[in-house]
């Protein structure tokens, strides 16, 4: 059989670098692949539709199947996961010492879908008691002005978002105090160059995302592997090749992370680290695959309809191929 020639955008993670490299075959394909940044990945794939396989941003999904126009499939491929306990940052000349002050606050976020900030909002109202509706929200570029949603949505009526004004980066208005937070998956530019103004709301982030961790047993999905629906059709093998060979990459990755007698990660403590996660979340704790990660999914998707991004709450099995539902076992 010829081997089908498809074009595939993941990102840099030690869990795709065993497929990007060679080392990892999907069974019947001959791949191209771009290594791409998240952004660019997913504006590409949910304007333009540019690649056969994508990584693809976990609520953008939702939106588009909920919508009737998505033109990929899911696959239970998890490329991105994280806590987002890191990702809420805020002046600390605001007063504001805990969840419960960001009522009544502008809040800064880049794009008021993107997954990160979906399960932000779902901890702050479901750990804490700030609804989506407490908060006012401010939509702009991060560093640059202008950034646009990359999929349209529409909010519930009691959600106040507004535009950055004219020519203003979020940035700009967090170092002035225009607005007295941000939400995001990436640190904002002045967060990083250690401005004393900003911080993070939970200081302690590890001790937060642990205890939520133990409460939920919910480890936030943030990414999702994607293939066109036409191609998944038309090659009913696809799917489930694709699940395969990821799943044999990040097996590879992590018996390498293991692998401590020359650190594979430029970053100090990576065996107490690895024992730390492996004790509060067991042996499999970046699981790929439905049956492992139903709850965090029921999770999102209950968050993702209830802050109206979804306009009927979706069901699992609406999100992923059902070849890749289940699996055989010897």
């Amino acid at each position: 059989m010829n081997r089908l020639s498809l074009s595939v955008a993941v990102g840099n993670y030690d869990r795709t670098r065993a497929l990007t490299d060679g080392r990892v075959r999907i069974d019947g394909v001959d791949p191209v692949f771009s290594v791409l940044s998240p952004e660019e990945m997913f504006f590409r794939s949910f304007r333009h539709e540019a690649f056969d396989v994508s990584e693809l941003s976990l609520s953008s999904q939702c939106v588009s199947v909920s919508q009737g126009t998505s033109r990929y499939v899911a696959i239970p491929v998890f490329l991105s996961r994280a806590f987002r306990h890191t990702s809420i940052y805020v002046r600390t000349d605001a007063g504001i010492g805990g969840p419960e002050d960001l009522k009544g606050r502008r809040i800064g976020l880049a794009e008021y879908q993107l997954t990160a900030n979906v399960w932000v909002r779902a901890i702050l109202e479901d750990e804490y008691g700030v609804k989506p509706s407490d908060i006012r929200w401010v939509r702009g570029g991060m560093d640059a002005p202008g950034r646009p949603e990359k999929i349209r949505i529409e909010l519930p009526s009691d959600v106040e978002l507004s535009a950055a004004p004219e020519g203003r980066s979020l940035n700009d208005l967090l170092i002035s105090g225009e607005i007295d937070g941000f939400i995001g998956p990436r640190a904002p530019r002045c967060y990083q160059e250690g401005d004393p103004r900003i911080a993070r709301l939970f200081p302690d982030t590890i001790g937060t995302a642990s205890a939520y961790f133990q409460k939920t047993g919910i480890f936030p999905i943030m990414h999702v592997l994607g293939v066109r629906r036409s191609l998944a059709d038309q090659y009913p093998f696809l799917p489930g090749a694709l699940l395969k060979a990821f799943t044999e990459a990040k097996r590879l990755a992590l018996d390498e992370l293991r692998d401590t007698s020359a650190t594979k990660v430029t970053m100090p403590f990576v065996e107490d680290q690895l024992e730390s996660a492996t004790r509060l979340m067991g042996a499999d704790f970046w699981p790929y695959g439905v049956a492992s990660s139903r709850a965090t999914l029921d999770a999102f998707l209950d968050a993702h309809h209830r802050q109206g991004l979804s306009s009927r709450r979706l069901s699992v099995e609406e999100l992923f191929h059902p070849a890749t539902l289940e699996a055989y076992s010897l």
